[in-house]
């Protein structure tokens, strides 16, 4: 991993310590499909590389690639070169493998380019899985779920709290939070937004949608009515009110031995119990609202287990915990 006290969040510029070099680059480099294929380095550490000897790496978060948005870059790099140097992997066999700038190598062989300018680096595998899953962040080259998998993907591979990932691309922590909620989507809905069918907007709206049939329907709906955030958050709200009514009817019917056993765990849990259904058939939710929460219910459920609670320890017990 990058031993940077201050991660990647001060650019990749700092990084790769490249782009900004008074003797480098001038910002732009003219070039047309006549260049000769050498392997020149300039004062500035940049090498003209020949295209084919570049590949893409095989870790790279970002999976889908607009051909639309390729092609014009491709024309752009035709008419104006490439302004930005890609970033590579020596891989000692006379090949190198793509750190930073895909879509300009991708666009560079559209445009018939023999050779392009490149800066190389000795990397380990994992500084340049860190490197390629944080350059497309910073850069927002992601859909909003190939964002989610990646920042999921630094947390657990590198032990990344969500502060410390906010930090190196730069967003905030809650940013980063929301960004991982669309994770909780069904399949189904995933697919419409990596297709670019539904918005990050219209995705967070559906991750409190917990039904699954609810959540495809609505995301369907938008997709099918072109409906806006707005119009998806009210249709989201009308069926959260429509089934709080529903709970309330089934409430109503609850006998009054099961109201006094909700009541009753209620005191135990030291936290909000609800029941949906009768005496026949339901369900009982358990809230908690930390971490603090669930360590304790859990505790309190081993010690039930065992059978070595009595009431008064019991009491005892939330006492201590203050509640």
């Amino acid at each position: 991993m990058i031993n940077n006290k201050h991660g990647l969040g001060r650019g990749l510029d700092a990084l790769f310590g490249v782009y900004n070099d008074d003797n480098g680059y001038n910002n732009i480099t003219k070039q047309t499909t006549s260049h000769t294929a050498k392997l020149e380095k300039t004062a500035s550490g940049i090498t003209e590389i020949e295209t084919e000897k570049i590949k893409p790496n095989p870790n790279q978060p970002r999976k889908n690639f607009d051909v639309d948005a390729l092609n014009e870059l491709a024309s752009s790099i035709k008419t104006h070169g490439i302004v930005q140097p890609i970033v590579v992997n020596d891989l000692g066999n006379g090949s190198y493998m793509i750190i930073a700038g895909e879509r300009r190598w991708r666009a560079a062989n559209i445009c018939g380019l023999k050779t392009v300018p490149a800066v190389i680096r000795n990397y380990t595998d994992k500084q340049v899985k860190e490197i390629s899953i944080i350059e497309n962040l910073q850069r927002e080259d992601l859909n909003p779920v190939e964002a989610a998998r990646a920042i999921k993907e630094l947390m657990d591979e590198y032990g990344l709290t969500q502060d410390a990932v906010a930090e190196r691309i730069g967003k905030s922590r809650p940013a980063v939070a929301n960004t991982l909620r669309l994770l909780s989507l069904y399949p189904d809905v995933l697919k419409l937004v990596e297709d670019g069918k539904l918005s990050a907007g219209h995705a967070r709206c559906l991750v409190t949608v917990e039904d699954k049939n609810n959540q495809i329907k609505l995301a369907n709906s938008v997709v099918q009515k072109n409906l806006s955030v707005r119009d998806l958050e009210k249709a989201v709200k009308n069926l959260e009110n429509a089934s709080t009514q529903k709970r309330s009817i089934v409430s109503q019917e609850q006998s009054l031995e099961l109201k006094e056993l909700i009541i009753q765990m209620q005191k135990t849990f030291a936290t909000k119990v609800t029941a949906i259904g009768n005496d026949n058939k339901g369900r009982i939710y358990i809230d908690y609202y930390t971490r603090d929460d669930l360590d304790r219910i859990s505790e309190l459920l081993d010690l039930l287990n065992k059978k070595e609670m009595t009431l008064q320890d019991l009491q005892n017990y939330n006492r201590r915990q203050g509640k």
